[in-house]
């Protein structure tokens, strides 16, 4: 992160120099793959939601006649967080000619926000048998999992969050580049989860 910044405040002040009609070059500024990964762990894209995990288990307390279910709902928040493993950002450079490949957008965490759930946040069916601790873990477990897999197959979002790090990407590249007096071309290639983690690990 430091690294980064460092930078980052290079640059910009070289932009500067450049607008006063100063001419500088760096002498130890270029590309490199290892801040790409690190401005793509800055670009992750975090959503807020608000969900309800419901829960319901027959014959849960009694006997025979006088069995009773178990029957409830909890509503609370969370936070998704989207974006790419940057570990599996690939880079090569031939001459003017940058070309960065992206692994596809997923959904990084989703995580409930444990001060929504509070006494408020249940809805227990007045002919619920009584409910415990394990059985609002289970509940929480089993809606955060299907929420988890409605994002992950929400591609308009995905796609969205993907954009947010080629466009940065694309951004330091253009800024290094003027730095340096240069005008890189960017071509981009996009790779499934497996063929990116190929690239990655023959890279390193």
């Amino acid at each position: 992160m430091k690294k980064l910044i460092a930078i980052l405040l290079a640059v910009l002040m070289l932009l500067s120099l450049v607008g006063c009609g100063v001419s500088a070059k760096p002498a130890n500024i270029g590309l490199e793959q290892s801040q790409m990964r690190m401005i793509c762990e800055l670009a992750v894209m975090e959503c807020y939601y608000h969900n309800v995990a419901k829960f319901t288990q027959e014959d849960a307390a009694g006997f025979w006649l006088w069995k009773k279910d178990k029957h409830f709902w909890i509503e609370y928040s969370g936070t998704v967080k989207l974006g790419i493993d940057a570990s599996r950002v690939v880079m090569k450079q031939d001459g003017d000619k940058v070309t960065i490949t992206l692994p596809p957008a997923k959904v990084l965490t989703c995580e409930p926000d444990q001060d929504s759930i509070n006494r408020d946040s249940y809805i227990i069916d007045h002919k619920s048998a009584n409910i415990n601790s394990a059985d609002t873990v289970k509940a929480i477990d089993e809606a955060q999992q299907k929420l988890r897999q409605k994002v992950q197959s929400d591609h308009a979002l995905l796609n969205e969050a993907q954009q947010r790090a080629k466009t940065l990407l694309e951004d330091y590249v253009n800024n290094i580049g003027r730095a340096m007096g240069k005008e890189y071309t960017v071509q981009w290639e996009y790779l499934d989860e497996d063929v990116a983690a190929e690239k990655s690990a023959a890279s390193e």
